[in-house]
């Protein structure tokens, strides 16, 4: 039997709708607009793309987006004054910084200058450590509590479920592993040291994949009715995009799939507009 499919580009529409019109009712109640701060440094093509697409995402809800287009020429200590700015700019619910950074800028630096209840990316220590101690009120990273939530509105549930992460990024692959633990998943994680990565990918009941390298699980290492979710964005050389896994070959084994492009890549934004409201929610209540 092959997969289902999981849109994730059909849940990203429908909360995207409930964002604008909780705008709507904020402005029927005098409140004021979110607005959210996008920094690019540099002129990195793929980066462009998708400051572009959030920000027009931010158009569609009715947020104020402001964007910083800075020179590849700025400085560390320049991107840090920037952003204590914006820190202190009661107009900003939200500061996104793209990455990556030029080579001479600590992306790590940057992240933690951010204000946590203005880090609606979700990277800063403070709200990885709140999703650690399962805090309820949290900035998430964003794509895996996207992820979360799309499973969710398929009514997929992962809890009790074996679930294996491919890829132990900051960015995707560590915040991840919390939120399995946080829906009641035993997880593992696998990594560039883990040796014969096949034998956990195929005992996994849950397979997410978050690498960056085109096809880079075959399909049939893939466990019969596993759900699997891919993160991964590869464009070949051809123009296609795909995935990290193999698709055509895990269709016909998976249960449940994402596609690439259409999966985890819409939930990502639109839980950067959850947070962002979530932030202007956050920061009505400490100017009250």
């Amino acid at each position: 039997m092959p997969a289902k499919i999981i849109n994730g580009e059909i849940i990203a529409r429908q909360i995207r709708k409930d964002i604008a019109r909780s705008i709507q009712i904020r402005l029927s109640e005098g409140k004021r607009i979110p607005g959210l701060a996008v920094v690019l440094v540099g002129s990195d093509p793929a980066s462009r793309i998708y400051v572009t697409r959030k920000r027009s995402v931010c158009e569609e809800v009715g947020f104020f987006s402001y964007l910083y287009d800075l020179s590849i020429n700025t400085t560390q200590v320049q991107l840090l004054d920037l952003i204590q700015k914006l820190n202190q700019d009661a107009t900003i619910d939200g500061i996104l910084v793209q990455l990556p950074l030029p080579s001479d800028i600590d992306p790590m630096l940057i992240t933690e200058s951010i204000s946590p209840i203005k880090d609606v990316d979700g990277f800063n220590s403070y709200n990885i450590g709140r999703l650690c101690k399962r805090s309820p009120s949290v900035l998430r990273p964003c794509t895996s509590r996207g992820i979360i939530t799309l499973l969710e509105r398929y009514h997929i549930n992962i809890c009790s479920l074996h679930a294996v992460i491919v890829g132990a990024s900051n960015i995707v692959g560590r915040p991840m592993s919390m939120e399995l633990l946080l829906s009641g998943c035993t997880t593992t994680i696998t990594h560039r040291f883990t040796k014969n990565l096949e034998c956990f990918v195929s005992q996994a009941d849950l397979l997410i994949v978050a690498v960056g390298k085109p096809r880079f699980i075959p399909g049939y290492w893939i466990k019969y009715g596993a759900i699997v979710v891919d993160v991964g964005i590869n464009r070949l050389t051809n123009g296609k995009i795909v995935g990290d896994v193999d698709f055509d070959q895990a269709f016909y084994r998976a249960s449940w799939i994402t596609p690439v492009p259409g999966g985890v890549g819409p939930m990502t934004i639109a839980t950067l507009m959850q947070n962002t409201l979530y932030a202007c929610e956050i920061n009505e209540k400490i100017t009250l």
